[in-house]
């Protein structure tokens, strides 16, 4: 498949009165500092996505599909059939349609309806039975969806990573799903002071030891977000690292700055997939060993991003699950220090600010409706990442064929070993069953490091 970096912006005749939920003029919308329809969300890296099948996802708890229709264009719709309201991702595609699963009814492009079975002969089909549509963007590999008004979607203003332009820059992609809400997910990854405990020895040069009080910057904060720099205090000519948050859904580290010819950050985007859950979208780049990134198989990575992640998650679902029980203000209960927590309290306090429309979160004094989640996502790595990516996912297909195959060719090697009357063919015959049964093991000890999350001790 191959989809250019474009974007589609539908226009629904029959609900295009439906702009925003509270149908909100677009100019009131403009004079807004914030509005959590007014962005473009990150939904999957297009090498991820299936083709073949629609593509269900949720933001904020509403229900989405993504469809590749007739034109070969992405589509997504409400993911509500609007006949008796089943999903349509449980459906099938057909000719760039997508069928829903109870009656039959197809949906193309801009969520028209194009075929109702039961129809009778010459019969209309209903306005009303259109899909509802959202505009779909595709930069530099991944594909947004805006919620708000369709008229107002300007994919210009999708935050990129303007360096994975910089020719010799390669990048490394990653996507995993999360149980805990998207807030604490921004605060872990604006907290560099966590990273020489939590992830000591894991990733190059990160010590234990090496822990220290850090030096913390806000060059700007605004409602576009928070923009910082940091640096040990142990060094007083350690330099300094860059780290965004943009809102709402970007942090980036530029950790090269003032680096000549070298190139290295990572570029951490979100989606707040429910009440409790989120996704986290990884892009690691360089200049430098760029090698790695480009030829080291993508599977190996991800074990390795799996584990880093899995490191910090008993903590923050912990984290998450204590405050609930509080009942209690953030502020009231942290004890930040300005030579560690100083950014995690700026975000904090950024979304007491700025949080008004969104339907749950944590600020630093206030919150909204996170007391309860309404759905929960299972804490094994294959259901949060394997089977969501596409190259985990055909490893592990591929190893467990080698595995029904090694298995295989051990037991019909037994049964001829069996039958044979030369002793020496015998004896060769078993060990080379023998071997292939060490082999199933082996690849078995692999395939479930694709099933289950890093347990530290």
């Amino acid at each position: 498949m191959t989809i250019s970096e474009t974007i589609t912006n539908p226009q629904n005749p029959v609900e295009s009165h439906r702009e925003t939920e509270d149908d909100t003029p677009l100019e009131s919308l403009r004079e807004r500092p914030y509005n959590v329809r007014d962005f473009w969300y990150p939904v999957v890296f297009l090498q991820d996505f299936l083709p073949d099948r629609p593509y269900g996802f949720s933001i904020y708890d509403e229900s989405y599909v993504l469809f590749v229709n007739s034109a070969g264009e992405l589509e997504c719709l409400r993911d509500r059939c609007p006949h008796r309201s089943a999903k349509l991702s449980d459906g099938k595609l057909i000719d760039g349609k997508i069928e829903c699963l109870y009656h039959g009814w197809q949906f193309g492009k801009g969520g028209e309806c194009l075929h109702i079975p039961q129809l009778s002969e010459g019969g209309t089909i209903p306005k009303a039975a259109c899909a509802r549509s959202f505009p779909v963007a595709v930069r530099q590999g991944l594909v947004w969806i805006w919620l708000g008004n369709p008229q107002a979607a300007n994919a210009e203003e999708i935050s990129t990573l303007e360096v994975l332009e910089t020719p010799g820059v390669v990048s490394s992609d990653y996507l995993v799903d999360l149980p805990y809400d998207r807030t604490y997910l921004i605060e872990n990854v604006i907290d560099p002071a966590h990273v020489n405990i939590s992830h000591d020895h894991s990733e190059p040069g990160v010590k234990k030891e090496d822990a220290q009080p850090l030096e913390m910057e806000i060059l700007e904060r605004s409602g576009r977000g928070i923009f910082t720099r940091y640096r040990g205090m142990r060094n007083p000519n350690d330099r300094w690292k860059y780290l965004d948050f943009v809102a709402q859904n970007l942090v980036h580290y530029r950790l090269s700055e003032g680096i000549p010819h070298f190139i290295f950050g990572l570029g951490l985007y979100s989606l707040p997939l429910g009440k409790g859950r989120c996704r986290l979208f990884v892009r690691r780049y360089s200049n430098a060993q760029n090698w790695q990134l480009k030829y080291k198989p993508r599977w190996m990575e991800h074990l390795r991003q799996s584990q880093v992640l899995e490191e910090d998650l008993p903590q923050i679902v912990g984290q998450q699950e204590e405050v609930s029980r509080s009942g209690e203000s953030l502020k009231s209960l942290y004890l930040p220090l300005k030579t560690s927590d100083a950014l995690v309290v700026e975000y904090r306090k950024w979304l007491d600010e700025f949080g008004e429309t969104l339907p749950f979160y944590e600020g630093y004094e206030t919150s909204r409706d996170l007391s309860c989640a309404s759905e929960t996502v299972s804490l094994d790595r294959f259901s949060r990442h394997t089977q969501n990516c596409s190259s985990c996912s055909q490893t592990y297909h591929n190893l467990e064929m080698l595995k029904r195959g090694a298995i295989a060719v051990s037991i019909i090697l037994a049964a001829v070993a069996i039958v044979l009357d030369d002793p020496r063919a015998e004896v060769a015959i078993v060990l080379v069953a023998l071997a292939s049964v060490a082999a199933a093991t082996l690849i078995q000890k692999l395939k479930t490091h694709f099933e289950r999350s890093y347990q530290r001790f």
